[in-house]
């Protein structure tokens, strides 16, 4: 189990709240132990799925003799088998995520969402790994279900700092590669990309039948923008700063990043992400059991991307 030196990533409390949900993917998973997720192969478990002819080398125990009896012909009971779930969290440690306001740093918000969502599933039994996109090159651990395993993810995120800038479309890119079968991808990042670079990585994710899920982590000053006297504005990602009257260009801006926002949504609904905001104000608990109670409400599996 976690040591006292993960204490910053993992509340007792929010775990106790949280553990009563189940983490559940959209989409069908492959896998090779029973666990609580819809399979894409058919199985032996209680749930009733369809019929189908029978072929010989068929164990005719799963023969449905009341149909047999009726038509004389021979059908097979397939059945829905429940599986375990391979997750990759792709964290985004790019400048721009250490920005903080009254509320923490985005950073901060990202990787305690993203420990939360690591026990939570190794908890239920599933397999967690962890991406962690930083300047000068990428961490990758694998994904595995151990306990063990937890408190290497949570190494790797308690020494993580944010810095330098990161393609980060690249990342998602190669993580669709990476994990060649189908998983769940939670990716944390405030996604300062073009919507034109990143789009092609949703699809990208969709056309590998992953379930991707989209937390966009924003502070409250990033959209709503209340600055209201001239302040020098410095590039987390790199060395530029500009020197304005935020009262010049605030409606500008707020009218491009509502337009960006609207963007990225549409974008993730055509390719089949579950996309939401996920404002640090509002706290990791809330943006993580929100997530969770949606999936719950949905229901597990049902079809593919």
């Amino acid at each position: 189990m976690p040591g006292k030196d993960h204490r910053d990533l993992l509340d007792a409390r929010v775990l106790g709240r949280l553990s009563r949900l189940s983490v559940l993917s959209r989409f069908p998973m492959l896998g090779s132990v029973t666990g609580v997720h819809r399979s894409a192969t058919r199985g032996s478990s209680v749930e009733f799925a369809e019929y189908r002819k029978y072929v010989p080398g068929d164990d005719i125990r799963h023969l449905d003799w009341r149909v047999l009896a009726r038509t004389d012909r021979y059908y097979m009971k397939e059945f829905e088998a429940d599986t375990n779930l391979r997750c990759m969290i792709v964290l985004d440690a790019s400048g721009s995520m250490a920005y903080a306001g009254p509320a923490g740093s985005k950073f901060d918000f990202a990787r305690r969402l993203a420990a939360t969502l690591a026990y939570l599933l190794i908890q239920q039994g599933d397999a967690v790994g962890l991406t962690l996109t930083r300047a000068g090159g990428e961490l990758e651990i694998p994904a595995r279900r151990s306990p063990i395993h937890l408190n290497a993810l949570l190494d790797a995120l308690t020494e993580a700092e944010p810095s330098g800038g990161v393609n980060f479309t690249e990342t998602l890119h190669r993580t669709a590669e990476r994990v060649r079968a189908r998983a769940m991808v939670v990716v944390l990042s405030d996604f300062f990309e073009a919507p034109e670079d990143l789009l092609p990585s949703f699809q990208h994710m969709r056309f590998r039948r992953h379930d991707l899920a989209l937390f966009h982590v924003l502070d409250q000053d990033e959209i709503r923008f209340p600055f209201d006297r001239p302040i020098r504005f410095l590039d987390l990602e790199g060395m530029d700063q500009l020197v304005t009257d935020p009262a010049v260009i605030a409606e500008a801006y707020r009218r491009e990043v509502a337009a960006y926002l609207e963007t990225l949504k549409r974008g993730a609904r055509e390719f089949a992400a579950d996309y939401r905001i996920a404002p640090v104000e509002e706290g990791y608990e809330k943006a993580l059991a929100s997530f969770l109670l949606q999936r719950q409400r949905a229901g597990a599996g049902g079809s593919g991307p």
